[in-house]
């Protein structure tokens, strides 16, 4: 899964008033959820931020948790780098991305990945959580308690 971050950070709003004070803080916040989301689901996570505007950005990709969190380099948009992720492995893997960009969803569709929007990222998460939080026990602050069985 590839996640558009500034797109649901600001579809989201909890996350766009966390932005509007602090976008890095709302930023973190995502990572703290979607780390959550791929340890309920097994799913393996790539979070992209863009950093396009970040004069000499060499961009960056870091394992964060259990998660992959992406700094595009400068001139490259995170729409950019997720439909060239998409191209090179949706013929290999099911390939979901999560955005609300209407354009951008038409275009990695073309390349065969399956599309969810901000907002279905969303009600997925609330979903399987609450499942993840009756069957392993109670939640804290949004982050859930257990020791899931990750596949690497």
């Amino acid at each position: 899964m590839l996640i558009d971050g500034y797109n649901v950070v600001h579809a989201w709003d909890e996350l766009s008033s966390i932005a509007s004070r602090d976008l890095n803080g709302a930023a973190g916040r995502l990572m703290d959820i979607v780390s959550n989301y791929s340890a309920i689901t097994g799913i393996k996570t790539i979070l992209v931020f863009d950093a396009y505007k970040v004069k000499g950005n060499p961009g960056s990709v870091s394992k964060i948790g259990n998660i992959h969190v992406v700094y595009t380099k400068e001139a490259e948009t995170a729409d950019q780098y997720i439909e060239k992720t998409v191209h090179e492995m949706a013929s290999h893997f099911q390939v979901t991305v999560a955005t609300s960009d209407g354009l951008e969803q038409m275009i990695i569709w073309g390349d065969g990945a399956t599309r969810m929007s901000s907002a279905g990222l969303r009600e997925e998460y609330e979903r399987l959580r609450k499942i993840a939080a009756e069957q392993y026990g109670s939640s804290v602050g949004g982050k859930i308690h257990f020791e899931p069985n990750i596949i690497t």
